[in-house]
């Protein structure tokens, strides 16, 4: 699927946070959204939720995707939340998390702003449709 020649490129900013030092599947996610035509920026490893926040608004992400495998979602998802919510950068942003979110631990989640989790078995395709069908419509 490719996009209109006159549609602006998704941008996304693949990130990884906290002390996860897993990243196999956020350098997978990020090959991918290349391949299907989105501009994506990496943030590297051990990032804190203030430098994904910063990341996030500086480079007007479209789609920040957050990896997180170290089981520390509750505590560092919500605070990238609220810190692109400071920025008023919320409603504009599709925020997405993979990784390892116990089906217990995701309406907190959902409820606080993650648009939605993709765990182990995702597909590339569907995540790609879902940012392709979600990513807020800018000029």
């Amino acid at each position: 699927m490719s996009t209109d020649q006159g549609q602006r490129t998704i941008r996304c900013l693949v990130a990884k946070v906290g002390l996860d030092g897993h990243d196999r599947g956020a350098h997978v996610i990020a090959r991918a959204f290349r391949d299907a035509g989105f501009e994506v920026i990496y943030s590297g490893l051990h990032r804190s939720p203030d430098e994904v926040v910063q990341a996030a608004v500086q480079e007007d992400v479209d789609v920040l995707g957050i990896s997180i495998l170290s089981g520390a979602h509750n505590t560092l998802v919500p605070k990238i939340l609220e810190g692109l919510e400071e920025y008023d950068a919320l409603s504009d942003t599709l925020v997405i998390v993979g990784g390892i979110v116990p089906e217990d631990d995701r309406s907190a989640l959902y409820d606080a702003g993650v648009a939605e989790i993709f765990g182990p078995g995702a597909s590339m395709e569907e995540t790609i449709d879902f940012v392709r069908e979600h990513a807020p419509q800018r000029e």
